[in-house]
């Protein structure tokens, strides 16, 4: 998605959220700096490694995530595929000892699973907000093959591929690196959390408040929207007739 049409969807999400953009271009601004000194990956470089395959599979933190790993394990040969985490669901495959190649996190994952996938050799797509600077300042020199991301406008090291969710910018990422399919896992879209997604609940599964719910329905929209625009097939393993 190109930024023109995803600052349409963006300025909808500031002021339905109440986000401010000031603040996300400051943590753009210091995550591009710290890549600066760092080191990091180009678009280029993250196509290279992930070049073995065009069919990738997408693990979000819904609540279907951990029966959707058992059946991919049991039916699918994971080698064969670009495996992109989002987030939190990083501890999921950790769990079932499958190593993702990609995670894509604003580092409000489990960060303990997020740098040891890291150490097996993921990928990390960092992205900067406004609500994660002091994350971002904190944790990204300690992480080996990063890429930044924004959902501001895209500045030095940065890129925005589109994307609002750790979820669905993994979509978007995915499209970037020239998926021609890809399977979603944990892609719930539902109004039910688990503690992959927000490790501080008590409980395994909890309800979603009113702000995941809403961010929710984003992330469906712009999921939707790869389905409806991009040259990509999409196989969603929510579907009750894939399983």
């Amino acid at each position: 998605m190109e930024f023109g049409l995803w600052e349409k969807y963006y300025m909808e999400i500031l002021e339905d959220f109440g986000f401010s953009r000031e603040n996300d271009e400051e943590s753009a601004k210091l995550l591009d700096e710290i890549l600066s000194t760092e080191g990091c990956l180009t678009l280029d470089d993250l196509s290279s490694i992930v070049g073995f395959s065009d069919k990738f599979i997408v693990f979000g933190a819904g609540p279907s995530l951990k029966d959707h790993v058992t059946f991919l394990k049991e039916n699918y040969d994971l080698k064969e595929y670009v495996l992109v985490a989002a987030d939190g669901a990083t501890t999921a495959l950790i769990e079932q000892k499958i190593a993702p190649d990609i995670v894509a996190t604003d580092l409000d994952g489990n960060l303990d699973d997020i740098l040891l996938a890291d150490v097996r050799g993921a990928n990390v797509v960092i992205h900067a907000h406004g609500d994660n600077i002091d994350k971002i300042a904190t944790l990204t020199p300690f992480f080996t093959s990063v890429l930044g991301t924004t959902q501001a406008q895209p500045v030095g090291n940065l890129y925005n591929f589109g994307g609002f969710t750790d979820g669905d910018r993994a979509l978007f990422l995915a499209v970037a690196l020239g998926a021609s399919e890809i399977t979603l896992a944990g892609m719930d879209f539902g109004d039910v959390v688990t503690k992959y997604s927000r490790p501080n609940i008590e409980t395994e599964l909890a309800p979603a408040d009113d702000f995941k719910k809403k961010k929710l329905v984003y992330a469906e929209k712009l999921t939707q929207w790869i389905i409806d625009n991009e040259n990509v097939k999409i196989i969603n393993l929510c579907d009750k007739n894939l399983l």
